[in-house]
């Protein structure tokens, strides 16, 4: 059996209609700008070798916390900006798609928006560069609005199917670990496209 695999751009087209969609039904006003940014994290995440990275433990997820510390004990500006970036990026990723996921966890989904919400906060009011200065309305309005474009994403996810037994985030695990056919197939289906660089860093 052939399987379908998204291209990159109706990946994007998929989560630009999907997440409008799901703005428009809960009544969330959102700047054009905003909007855009979060369909590029959904699109970056969609990749395994974007979304996860290697830890002490392997290739996977690290904890928001460990994300926390590599901003708030950094002392160059730009690592600091780049590491709020992605606790604030994976955050609203995970909570999301992925809250359900969170009920087996030591945190909850609030835990996440507390987070990531006070991630966004830190880069909006951080000194103003050209190449930043653009993003400091989006992350303020991501800061401000973090639990209603957490609803928006529940709306995506479930409509993609994200949120039923087969448990994607699941999946990506399954797959990174043992290579998976079955777990690789369903990502694919759901538009997520596992790299074969994932499988031989977690193995070695």
């Amino acid at each position: 059996m052939t399987e379908h695999v998204l291209t990159s751009h109706s990946v994007e087209d998929f989560f630009d209609g999907a997440l409008r969609s799901a703005l428009g039904n809960q009544g969330i006003d959102a700047s054009p700008d905003t909007v855009h940014y979060v369909v590029r994290v959904l699109c970056a995440f969609s990749r395994s070798d974007r979304l996860y990275e290697q830890t002490e433990h392997g290739y996977g997820l690290r904890p928001l916390a460990l994300l926390y510390a590599d901003a708030a004990y950094s002392t160059d500006a730009a690592t600091r900006f780049h590491a709020l970036q992605r606790l604030g990026d994976v955050a609203l990723f995970i909570a999301g798609l992925f809250s359900h996921s969170l009920n087996r966890k030591l945190v909850d989904v609030d835990y996440y928006v507390a987070m990531g919400g006070s991630a966004y906060g830190a880069l909006s009011s951080a000194p103003k560069t050209m190449a930043r200065s653009a993003r400091c309305a989006v992350f303020a309005e991501l800061s401000r609005k973090f639990a209603e474009f957490v609803d928006a994403l529940a709306e995506v996810g479930q409509d993609a199917n994200f949120n039923n037994d087969s448990d994607l985030l699941r999946s990506y695990e399954l797959w990174l670990r043992t290579g998976s056919r079955r777990a690789a197939q369903q990502l694919r289906r759901a538009g997520i496209q596992p790299t074969d660089t994932n499988i031989s860093r977690w193995r070695h």
